[in-house]
């Protein structure tokens, strides 16, 4: 997939990406490190691939560090910040990637620790280090968006709640963040192929992504939604403040 980015257009710019060790997360980073932004990437679990690629991304002459935060931990979280403010100083676009909830072994509530609690803490942490012309994004499914109206499979269930009630966290957090000239656009992806929570759904309801599949006529693989939200961190923020990711005629209503 080509960067939707111009080599060069973010330079001087600093760009973090929670849960960006993998998949969509780190083909973002790299399309934010190839424009020439300043990227960090953060894990909870996954330091050697995090460092992998940023040692990738500095031998192509960008500029990247690794991060290592739980994001359900408010000290990790604010020493994560401590870290950027230190090394970059500010932050001109905040990314929310990160989420999860279909882990085995997990708190009964960990998905809503996750996917709302965690994501209005971190955009706290992180609001010392953005300005004005800053942007914030939140990657979520149409699974998710859409979940008051259109039921999801069983096994989605509560990571499609638990997310939605994280975006409607964050969207009323609009007023304040446009009072400090902050933006904010979410990107609402239908099922990705090749993503981690694909994969799971998929051995628990087998024939379950290859049936979105057939609905939808075609599933973006990580590489393209990476492009989207991409691109979402620079263009105009569409209407409700939302940027539509694949077909969505067999959702209704938001």
């Amino acid at each position: 997939m080509s960067n939707p980015l111009a080599a060069g257009s973010l330079t001087g710019k600093n760009v973090l990406v929670t849960g960006s060790s993998r998949g969509i997360g780190a083909d973002t980073v790299r399309y934010f490190a190839e424009a020439g932004a300043n990227v960090v990437i953060n894990f909870r679990n996954k330091e050697a691939r995090a460092v992998k690629l940023a040692d990738q991304i500095r031998a192509a002459g960008g500029t990247a560090i690794t991060v290592g935060a739980d994001l359900t931990d408010p000290a990790s979280v604010m020493a994560m910040f401590d870290t950027v403010a230190e090394k970059y100083g500010h932050l001109d676009v905040l990314v929310l990637n990160a989420s999860g909830g279909m882990e085995s072994g997990m708190a009964a509530d960990y998905a809503m620790q996750l996917n709302r609690d965690a994501q209005l803490n971190v955009l706290d942490a992180a609001l010392p280090l953005l300005s004005s012309g800053s942007r914030v994004v939140f990657v979520t499914s149409h699974q998710a968006h859409f979940i008051r109206t259109t039921p999801t499979m069983p096994e989605y269930e509560p990571v499609a709640q638990s997310k939605r009630a994280g975006e409607d966290a964050l969207r009323a957090r609009i007023p304040e963040l446009a009072d400090k000239g902050i933006e904010f656009v979410v990107v609402s992806g239908d099922m990705i192929e090749g993503t981690i929570t694909a994969t799971l759904l998929e051995r628990a309801n087998p024939g379950a992504i290859s049936a979105r599949k057939d609905a939808a006529g075609k599933l973006y693989n990580v590489g393209e939604f990476a492009a989207e939200v991409t691109a979402a961190a620079v263009e105009t923020i569409p209407a409700e403040n939302t940027r539509y990711v694949g077909d969505t005629t067999d959702f209704a209503g938001q």
